[in-house]
């Protein structure tokens, strides 16, 4: 690519940043139209960070600080939350420009350089983590700016240079900085790309371009660990990660590895890339064709680990396709053309990640257009933070999921069928039924935080919520638990720290529930755990060495009205 074209490339994407930030900032808020629980997850995070805690130090978490930094900056600077969050994801994309502009006018000619340029852009302020589903989502942001990040060092480890005098060292600087954003963001990318990256280098005699990466990874990490302040910050990173690895609950959020290879919605993908690599070494493009053939499994591991299991690596693989197809007349001995063979692959895989990519690049222009009359705050009175909203029903229509087999039920004879064994649990010589919470979030944890905090021996209260989200403290005069994890993922995470143990009757996840009951019951202390207050919606129970109040029990409105 001239040098004329790149400064045209460079207007392209900052007018396509000016376009998408347009349509972002003018609707004065920010409007998510699911995942509230996620969200709120995030935000425990934000706040706690904006507060002065640390990840991995005052809050578990197995995500890295780069999915949070971004936004506090702006949380800081006193922005709202909802204006925050979609800041942060500017800034993103503005701290990748130059990476973005570098690879795209190395790598790709003609349209395609523009293309891969906004595919990467795009990844960074999209306002939905992928899939086909069409509603407003901040869930899972760090995903997408993972993938970016991966994009740029798998693009440049695969495809050579068109021929620049700097592009060894340019080229290192972007392989060995996007390797230390994907650790700094999520692990499993770094953990997942590393080799194939650096195998790839190496198949086609990059060595100097890995002594760069190296040495600019290397920086680029310290620089962190300085800014962090602590170089114990890796190990207590490295312990977060090793909590989440041995958990029972969650060890991976979606689907087994050997579904997201080979089901129905998979498995076309699967055999894409398997023929990618086929056509690539019969056209003696061997370097190509072993990285492609390492990238699988890196690919798949990947989509296995992300909630929804969304391979969006076939947009790139597309993308990387079309730039390394064989020479015309090339033929295998099948008489194949392998030029031809190789198009056909990209635009398979191309058409395959089509309604993902498509999702993502539309979101903006979805979320001009939501109606904000059917919107309320996800945080009812938080004042500044009220500009982020999400769907009214979803927040405050209570529906609840609730077994109807029980004792003394008409179906109760069909019991012996039933598989809850994950899902009931008994608690302090207690029989807790199933029953899960489907809707009503924010209604949930506003009338719970309320109701505690309102409580003499609640206000100002740190809680262990046996359930996955501990989100009460953003709702009330609560306080955030020390060591605790916004996200249940395993252990009794900062239950030393907490004065009291919630135990929701309706939990968000019944599994969960099960999981951390089963766990404190198993612990030298647990006779000690006393009740200290029991409502139709929790029960509170006073921790070891915290002073239990008398147990109040709310009156039940039937013997009100009897």
């Amino acid at each position: 690519m001239s040098a004329n074209s790149g400064k045209i490339l460079a207007v392209f994407m900052a007018v396509l940043l000016a376009a998408y930030a347009t349509l972002t900032f003018s609707k004065g808020g920010f409007y998510i139209g699911k995942h509230e629980g996620d969200t709120l997850h995030l935000l425990q995070m934000l706040f706690r960070m904006q507060g002065g805690d640390q990840p991995h130090f005052d809050f578990v978490t197995p995500i890295g600080i780069l999915s949070f930094a971004p936004i506090v900056v702006f949380l800081k600077a006193g922005y709202g939350a909802g204006q925050a969050i979609l800041a942060g994801q500017y800034l993103v994309a503005l701290a990748l420009f130059p990476f973005v502009w570098w690879v795209a006018k190395s790598r790709f000619s003609g349209g395609w350089a523009y293309l891969y340029a906004a595919t990467i852009l795009i990844f960074c302020v999209a306002l939905v983590y992928g899939e086909a589903v069409d509603a407003v989502s901040i869930s899972m942001h760090y995903n997408r700016w993972a993938w970016a990040a991966a994009f740029l060092a798998i693009t440049v480890a695969m495809i050579p240079s068109q021929g620049q005098r700097v592009a060894t060292a340019a080229d290192g600087v972007v392989v060995g900085t996007m390797m230390v954003v994907m650790a700094l963001i999520k692990v499993t990318y770094f953990a997942a790309f590393f080799f194939p990256v650096l195998i790839g280098l190496l198949a086609r005699g990059a060595g100097r371009t890995v002594f760069w990466a190296v040495a600019s990874g290397l920086i680029a990490a310290g620089l962190a660990t300085l800014v962090v302040g602590t170089p114990i910050f890796w190990l207590a990173y490295l312990q977060d990660l090793l909590n989440v690895a041995g958990s029972e609950v969650r060890p991976q959020p979606g689907r087994d590895f050997g579904y997201v290879v080979s089901a129905p919605a998979y498995i076309g993908g699967s055999l894409i890339i398997l023929a990618a690599v086929v056509f690539m070494r019969q056209a003696d493009r061997k370097s190509e064709g072993l990285m492609l053939l390492l990238l699988a499994p890196a690919f798949f591991y990947v989509t296995f680990q992300n909630f929804g299991n969304d391979p969006q690596w076939l947009w790139l693989l597309g993308l990387l396709l079309f730039a390394r197809r064989p020479d015309a007349r090339l033929r295998n001995g099948f008489g194949w053309d392998l030029r031809q063979s190789v198009t056909l692959c990209a635009v398979a895989a191309l058409a395959l990640a089509s309604p993902s990519f498509m999702n993502l690049a539309a979101s903006p222009f979805r979320h001009l257009a939501t109606d904000v009359e059917k919107y309320a705050p996800l945080m009812p009175g938080s004042g500044l933070h009220e500009d982020l909203q999400t769907f009214a029903p979803r927040a405050f229509q209570l529906d609840l999921r609730a077994a109807m087999d029980g004792e003394g039920t008409p179906f109760a004879h069909y019991a012996e069928y039933t598989d809850r064994d994950k899902q009931e649990v008994t608690f302090q010589d207690e029989d807790l039924s199933y029953c899960t919470l489907e809707l009503g979030m924010v209604a949930w944890f506003e009338t719970v935080a309320h109701d505690i905090a309102g409580w003499e021996g609640g206000e100002g209260a740190a809680l262990f919520t046996a359930d996955l989200l501990s989100s009460y403290w953003l709702y009330a005069d609560l306080e955030p638990l020390k060591r605790g994890a916004p996200w249940y993922y395993g252990e009794l995470s900062g239950i030393e720290n907490a004065d009291y143990l919630l135990v929701p009757k309706c939990p968000l996840s019944a599994p969960t529930r099960k999981s951390i009951l089963d766990e404190i019951s198993a612990q030298s202390w647990a006779e000690k755990v006393t009740e200290v207050r029991r409502t139709d919606l929790y029960t509170l129970y006073a921790l070891p060495g915290e002073k239990a109040e008398p147990v109040e029990r709310k009156p039940d409105p039937e013997d009100d009205a009897s």
